[in-house]
């Protein structure tokens, strides 16, 4: 009779099965998740670098009564989980439970090849269009003849098995959008659509595996995008917030008017898109006129535009033809046309006026231009009622006791306070959604392995860039590595014009974010010991690369959000208003998690050696600092210049690091 293993029976035949060891917090964790699956109690553990947490997971889900959705924020978790981590529990699990268990990855619908718009169906958004008939030799129109080589033959449809990729542009002609959609019903390639047939597949599954921005629309939106499940495991917990934020945002550029005109002009009334495009034509006037920055409030004549924005929407929305031409192309740009002005009319409105609960703002891109957009203050109500209170979820992260603690990470997703949640509720109120916090460590020894550095005589950063301080600190600090940096900067420029400086003063090769892909650069770095690499944001998470070639990680400063970012700010006055911090709740909150993600980049195995160095005194001399260094990995900590340059010399002469102790280190913290 087949029978349910325990999850330690599980996780031992699975770590077995790829000739692994156990790891204490790999198990602990694996408990936890466990227990929380049982008990409908929320968890949120943070798991270090190196603990396997996926399997700490992946093992409970598999032995969960009901599905489990897993959330990941990059497509290399997620992949990494449906093509290494996920086979491998699956062929373990097999012999102890008695059947094979299913598991299926679930994106949205334009990662999919749509073979109604492969075979001409799907009329192309005159928008974006390529060329009727691209070059055969031009870069684009090879990647459109490769794409719809690949379409024809694939077994999935999915984007990612397209190797080697291809650009937005290229993709777009074999695929569609949620508004394109004619629907499984009524599309004449309905019953074989791939995006349909993965739908079919994850309804089947134990575990489906999706990602943040999927799971945001199904809990945020009245239609359902994902099966049937009883509980949710948000891998990369760090990033909800933000994705959901960005899930939750609106927008509206006179761009997309217009095309949303163009759309409405086969199946509306001429007169009223007429109208439409004058509105939308005055809307534009209005908007070059406009700084950049938060619309609070709103001014009136802004407001009375976009007033007549939705009223123009509205009235070219009810205008379309209600001809009885049921032919998949007329049901097609009719849907398309309803799609657009409906979300035209809407977004126009919420902007037109929004409420205390919203922050709208006018933003500047150099490729689109002015874009006015609104956000809710908070997501943590939304994901409280949609996700927290109708299931079991648990939450991941290597980086998320924020501060040393969980109450922060907590409360960003509407979770109470731990004190809090111990309150009796008073009469008539629901009680709070109840949690607990777990951290499992690392099997990295940090205070041996690694030194966190704070270059605490250096001058505060200021607007300017970097100063010659900052510079010299940071040749000083490479040409103790002998390369092998990996440098964090806070923007593009720094970035750039640290790589610049360094290339004219140090031999080692200095590569920048921007002189090739970002796959390929670092490779490069991985694979030439003595090289450094320099970057943004993006390299702040998701770069591993162990061993001798990354000795050194550097930061430039605090990675503060913008204090012009309309959405930060006006989060952080909120809290203020309420009367919390609103500093400490948002920008350091938001600075520790970038801190931890970016120093988590120098530790990827036990044999790994070196430092983190952070150019900016504040984290040393600032009332934050120590809330901030709490955030990150137990690092050796020292802010003795000579010191950090010491333990690199040696590190970079010999391949048998000295620990942190031995380092003649004359201070901790």
């Amino acid at each position: 009779m087949p029978r349910t293993p325990s999850v330690r029976e599980l996780l031992e035949a699975a770590v077995g099965d790829i000739g692994g060891a156990e790891r204490p917090g790999q198990l602990a964790m694996a408990d936890a998740v466990a227990k929380a699956f049982s008990s409908e109690e929320h968890l949120l553990v943070q798991a270090g670098t190196g603990t396997g947490k996926s399997l700490a997971y992946l093992v409970p889900a598999l032995l969960y009564r009901r599905p489990v959705v897993i959330s990941t924020a990059t497509l290399a978790l997620q992949a990494q989980l449906v093509r290494r981590d996920l086979p491998r529990l699956v062929e373990a699990a097999e012999p102890l439970m008695g059947r094979r268990p299913e598991f299926a990855i679930l994106k949205g619908r334009n990662n999919y090849v749509c073979k109604h718009r492969v075979g001409g169906g799907v009329p192309q958004d005159d928008g974006d269009a390529l060329f009727e008939v691209p070059a055969a030799s031009s870069p684009l129109g090879k990647e459109v003849l490769r794409a719809r080589e690949w379409a024809a033959t694939t077994d999935s449809g999915d984007r990612d098995d397209l190797v080697p990729g291809v650009g937005d542009r290229a993709w777009a002609q074999i695929s569609v959008t949620s508004r394109e959609c004619l629907g499984a019903t009524r599309c004449p390639e309905g019953a074989e659509c791939f995006a349909e047939l993965a739908r079919e597949r994850a309804a089947e599954a134990d575990v489906v595996v999706t990602n943040h921005a999927l799971l945001a629309i199904d809990a945020l939106e009245s239609i359902p995008v994902l099966p049937d499940h009883g509980a949710v495991v948000i891998d990369e917990a760090h990033d909800l917030v933000d994705r959901v934020s960005s899930t939750a945002t609106a927008e509206i550029t006179v761009n997309a008017i217009e095309r949303v005109a163009r759309a409405a002009a086969r199946v509306a009334d001429e007169r009223q898109v007429d109208i439409l495009l004058g509105v939308a034509e005055g809307l534009g006037a209005t908007l070059g006129t406009m700084p950049e920055g938060p619309l609070n409030p709103v001014p009136p004549l802004l407001s009375a535009e976009l007033g007549a924005l939705r009223d123009a929407a509205r009235n070219a929305l009810v205008s379309i033809s209600t001809s009885k031409d049921d032919s998949p192309e007329s049901l097609l740009a009719k849907k398309i046309a309803r799609s657009g002005l409906e979300e035209i009319g809407e977004v126009a409105a919420k902007l037109a006026a929004p409420t205390q609960y919203d922050v709208a703002w006018l933003a500047v891109e150099e490729r689109r231009g002015r874009v006015l957009r609104v956000a809710p203050l908070s997501v943590a109500g939304l994901l409280r009622s949609a996700l927290f209170e109708t299931r079991t979820v648990v939450l991941t992260s290597a980086s998320l006791a924020v501060g040393g603690g969980f109450d922060t990470a907590a409360r960003s997703v509407g979770l109470p306070s731990s004190e809090a949640q111990d309150e009796t509720p008073k009469e008539g109120e629901d009680a709070l959604p109840r949690w607990r916090g777990l951290d499992v460590g690392s099997p990295f020894d940090y205070g041996k392995q690694g030194i966190l550095y704070v270059a605490k005589h250096l001058p505060t950063p200021g607007r300017d860039g970097l100063s010659t301080a900052v510079l010299d600190e940071l040749e000083a600090l490479v040409e103790a590595a002998g390369g092998r940096t990996l440098g964090l900067f806070s923007s593009r420029r720094a970035a750039e014009w640290a790589a610049a400086e360094l290339r004219e003063r140090l031999k080692v090769p200095v590569l920048c974010q921007g002189d090739d892909t970002l796959t390929d650069l670092v490779r490069r770095f991985a694979d030439e010991p003595e090289t450094c690499l320099f970057g943004t944001l993006s390299l702040w998470q998701g770069v591993d690369v162990p061993g001798e070639s990354c000795q050194l990680v550097v930061m430039d400063r605090i990675p503060f959000p913008r204090p012009d970012e309309p959405l930060s700010a006006a989060r952080a006055r909120a809290v203020d208003a309420a009367g919390g911090n609103g500093f400490m709740s948002v920008s350091a909150a938001h600075a520790g998690v970038k801190l931890a993600q970016g120093a988590g980049r120098l530790i990827r195995r036990t044999e790994d050696r070196g430092v983190v160095a952070i150019l900016d005194p504040r984290l040393a001399t600032a009332r934050y600092g120590s809330f901030l260094r709490a955030s990150l990995p137990p690092f050796w900590y020292t802010t003795d210049r000579e010191v950090a340059l010491g333990a690199l010399r040696r590190i970079t002469q010999s391949t048998d690091a000295p620990s942190a102790e031995a380092d003649g280190a004359s201070e901790k913290s």
